[in-house]
């Protein structure tokens, strides 16, 4: 893979992420199957194309006065002590325990979209 297709991918879906749609999770898939990298060196990409995409749409949300700061603030402390702790932990793992963590936890996401959409399924036909 040419790293200009490596950034193309990263930017559209550093795009799609900022819009709430999971692109970061895309990416990381499609750089540990397809360009056979490591699941740290994976997440570390997604978040170099993430955070400018991410600090476009918090201007952007903030001058729609979508963003209330003082109720954010705390939130981005504790997610900021989060992310450094982890961070470390992720590190101390490796590649391969990180990467069957990642797998668990997407099939658990998935499991549960899946329960909640046939949920609101019977809801809606119950109505």
């Amino acid at each position: 893979m040419s790293i200009f297709v490596i950034a193309v991918v990263s930017f559209l879906t550093g795009l799609i992420a900022s819009l709430g749609l999971g692109g970061g999770m895309v990416l990381i898939i499609y750089l540990a199957i397809f360009t056979g990298m490591g699941q740290l060196e994976a997440q570390g990409i997604n978040l170099i194309f993430f955070i400018p995409i991410a600090l476009i749409s918090i201007i952007l949300h903030t001058r729609s006065k979508l963003i209330i700061w003082k109720k954010i603030i705390p939130s981005i402390i504790t997610g900021a002590i989060a992310a450094l702790l982890f961070s470390f932990i992720a590190s101390m793992l490796g590649s391969e325990i990180l990467s069957k963590i990642f797998s668990v936890f997407i099939i658990i996401i998935g499991i549960r979209e899946l329960i909640k959409k046939s949920n609101k399924e019977n809801t809606n036909n119950n109505i």
